[in-house]
Formats: C-alpha cells, sequence, structure tokens
C-alpha cells in the first residue's frame, strides 16, 4: 500500500470511528420513548444543520469548521461553490426521520446497519478492494453485506428473513451512490431510509400481524 493510500486510511479509519460513535442514538433510543428521542433529536439536528448551512455563508464560522474538521471530511464536503451538509448532518437527519416514520426496532436496526456495517465496508474496501466497480468494491460490498446479516440476526424480535432483505437494501444502496440531477445522495441518509422503507414494507405484505411488535425492541 502506497503512502497515499495509507494516508488515505488513515483519515477514513478516523471518520468511521466517529461513524461509530453514532451508536449511541440506536443504544440510548432503546432505552428511552419516542417522544424522549425526538425531544433529544430535534435540538441536535438543529444545531448540526445551522452550523452546517452557516459555514457557506459567514467566514469566521467557515475558519473555524474547516480548521476542525477538514482532515476528515470528503472531497464533496470540501466544495464551496454550492450549498452543501456534511455526512454528520445526515446522519443526524436520518436518526431524526427513522424515529418519526418508523417504529422502534425497525429505525434501530436501519440505524445500526449504516453505523456498522458503512464503517466495515470502508475499511475492507480500501484495504483490500481489488475488484472496483463504480466508486466502490466487490470486498466492501460484500463485508457490508455479511457485517448486516450478522447485525440484524441480533434483534430476536426482528423476524430474520426480513432483516435479511433489509440488508440486502442497505447494501445496494451503499453500493451505487443515487443522484437526483447533479445532486448526490448522502449515503448516510439512503441507507437508513431505503433499508427501514424495505423493512416496513415486507412487514405490511406479509406479517402485517407483527408491526405493532415492531415499537417493542427490548
Amino acid at each position: 500500500m502506497e503512502e497515499r493510500d495509507r494516508l488515505k486510511l488513515r483519515y477514513e479509519i478516523a471518520r468511521k470511528t466517529i461513524h461509530l460513535a453514532s451508536l449511541s442514538i440506536p443504544l440510548i433510543y432503546s432505552l428511552i420513548s419516542r417522544e424522549l428521542a425526538l425531544l433529544i433529536l430535534i435540538p441536535l439536528f438543529t444545531g448540526f444543520f445551522v452550523v452546517d448551512v452557516l459555514k457557506n455563508f459567514i467566514a469566521p464560522v467557515a475558519s473555524w469548521y474547516h480548521k476542525t474538521f477538514d482532515a476528515m471530511l470528503r472531497s464533496h464536503e470540501l466544495k464551496s461553490e454550492s450549498l452543501h451538509l456534511n455526512g454528520a448532518t445526515y446522519m443526524m437527519m436520518a436518526a431524526l426521520l427513522l424515529v418519526l416514520f418508523f417504529p422502534k426496532l425497525i429505525a434501530i436496526t436501519a440505524f445500526t446497519i449504516v453505523a456498522v456495517s458503512d464503517t466495515v465496508a470502508a475499511v475492507i474496501g480500501k484495504s483490500f478492494g481489488k475488484h472496483q466497480f463504480g466508486e466502490k468494491s466487490i470486498e466492501g460490498s460484500l463485508a457490508f453485506f455479511v457485517s448486516a446479516v450478522l447485525l440484524v440476526a441480533l434483534f430476536p424480535r426482528l423476524n430474520i428473513f426480513i432483516g435479511i432483505i433489509m440488508a440486502a437494501a442497505a447494501t445496494l444502496t451503499e453500493a451505487y451512490c443515487g443522484r437526483i440531477g447533479k445532486f448526490k445522495i448522502d449515503d448516510n441518509l439512503s441507507i437508513p431510509l431505503v433499508s427501514a422503507a424495505a423493512g416496513m414494507l415486507c412487514y405490511r405484505l406479509f406479517m402485517p400481524e407483527q408491526i405493532p411488535l415492531l415499537s417493542i425492541c427490548r
């Protein structure tokens, strides 16, 4: 591995360490009510969002922001010619939307997948990825899927077959980054939302009587 690649891997590991720290969100949510989770997440997301927007318009905020976080930002997050948000803000947005629109167990599972499996895929892909497709590698995507399946198996109240479908949906979303025109959809947002939507669709189609139980995750 060349020195430049080692440096990129080190920065990616630093990014994903922070990514893993977001596991505190589903962990805490598993212990508290939906209402209390929203009381916490709404101001948190608002804070992240406001700082992220202000950095595009206010020089002192931009200076502090880039001095603090530039080493961990991706290239598209460093661009200044257009308004953009960073991955952490999208993570907070995803957490808020999951709590708002999905049962607790589905929300916790989907968010855990993006926090853990996206990290595993990035590290494996950058370290061992040899077979590229687009911006991803087969090795990274396989690592994502295997880790996601192992994760869903940790939730005994979640139907394992639906859990595997959620893992597959998340893997495909991570592998094929979507765009709306020129706007690239951040996978910190798309992965958990697509995964959660796939899980809920399966429950509504095949096991609607189990949906009330999804509000209980312990």
